[in-house]
Formats: structure tokens, C-alpha cells, sequence
């Protein structure tokens, strides 16, 4: 079973929750890739630094919009000000995990914000 399909038998969630579990997941999953791959050269540092930091907050907020905590909206903000930082950063290296990066994480940001403000 794909990750929509599993998303989708959530009862309860909004199509905006939907959408935004999915993005979570894929930014998580993206920024674990890219943080590996940064490991072990001096001048990427901060850009693992921020790819965990958006790789575990993603993955606990795709949690909390599952299970429809009320923590939910708040973390959905520091999600998005995760994302977008990374995202900055990733852009400004030429590796190809860093552009995949930086190519997903707006969207996450987005959605994210669009769930902090609901």
C-alpha cells in the first residue's frame, strides 16, 4: 500500500492534511538522503545541520496531523520556517541531493503554513 493510500483511510483528516502528511514525509525522507550525503565534508555542516532538523520536525508533524493533535498548528510553523531555511541553504550548493532538496521544501513550507493558519 502506498503512503496516499494509507493517508487516505485516515478518518477525519482534512484534504489539506492529507496533502500535507505526504509533503512532510517526502521533505523527511529528502533531507535524510541529503544530510547522509553531506556527512563528512566540513563545508556542508549546516546544511546536514538543518536537513535533520526539517527531516525530524516533518516527520513528528506528518504524526501530529494524523492523530489531530491541537499541538498541531503550532508546530506546522516551525516546520515551515525549518523548511524554508533549509531550503535557502540546500540552493546554495550545486550536489544534486542538495537541489532535490531545495526543490521539495518550498512546497512542505507551504503546506505547512497553509495548516499553521487553518
Amino acid at each position: 500500500m502506498s503512503l496516499t493510500e494509507t493517508v487516505d483511510r485516515i478518518e477525519g483528516l482534512s484534504d489539506e492534511g492529507r496533502e500535507c502528511i505526504e509533503v512532510c514525509n517526502e521533505a523527511a525522507e529528502v533531507c535524510e538522503w541529503c544530510a547522509d550525503e553531506c556527512l563528512g565534508d566540513s563545508d556542508m555542516e549546516e546544511c546536514a545541520r538543518l536537513c535533520r532538523d526539517v527531516a525530524d520536525l516533518t516527520s513528528l508533524h506528518a504524526r501530529f496531523i494524523a492523530r489531530n493533535s491541537e499541538y498541531s498548528s503550532m508546530l506546522a510553523e516551525a516546520c515551515a520556517e525549518a523548511c524554508e531555511a533549509c531550503a535557502d541553504e540546500c540552493s546554495k550548493h550545486d550536489a544534486n541531493h542538495c537541489q532535490v532538496c531545495a526543490d521539495v521544501l518550498p512546497e512542505c513550507a507551504e503546506s505547512c503554513r497553509q495548516m499553521a493558519n487553518a
